[in-house]
């Protein structure tokens, strides 16, 4: 393992919804498909096993074909694939990620640990991603982290949720 590759990358987001609604939109394929590609993107899913244990495969592709970022599996996609490795339901979630891509800047597990903790107002919703591909910057990783959990706070708030 790299140095680099022992990277950790976090954001963190206060959502108005319960951990409940929360944890089944991280759950639920259609779901993911509007809220996980962050701004710019859109999400195809191919395979999706919402178990512990179960696998998916989706891409994210960027809309606009004039984007400033290269993707990791073509100039316009990122194809993964993930395991879900743990679920603790409506508070933790664990997946371990594999980008599809010929660069070995992408190569790698990367775990991703999802803890949603209720708070004042809502959930407080916690992302760390470890091992962290090297050919993935910080500054690029934590803003597209934070613009999926944005969209993710959009999608679960807008229905009122009254068990918050």
């Amino acid at each position: 393992m790299t140095e680099s590759s022992k990277r950790t990358d976090k954001v963190s987001l206060l959502i108005r919804a319960s951990p409940e609604k929360i944890y089944d939109a991280c759950l639920d394929p259609d779901a993911i498909a509007s809220w996980r590609p962050p701004s710019g993107m859109s999400c195809e899913i191919f395979e999706f096993d919402p178990r512990e244990g179960g696998r998916y495969r989706m891409v994210f592709r960027y809309n606009d074909a004039q984007h400033a970022a290269s993707g990791k599996t073509s100039a316009k996609e990122d194809e993964f694939t993930g395991k879900f490795k743990l679920l603790v339901p409506n508070q933790k979630i664990v997946e371990e990620v594999v980008f599809k891509s010929d660069d070995p800047a992408f190569s790698g597990n990367m775990i991703i640990t999802t803890t949603l903790l209720q708070a004042p107002g809502g959930t407080q919703v916690n992302i760390d991603a470890e091992q962290v591909p090297p050919g993935i910057s910080p500054e690029d990783h934590y803003a597209g982290m934070m613009s999926s959990l944005k969209n993710l706070a959009m999608y679960t708030e807008q229905e009122p949720d009254i068990t918050v």
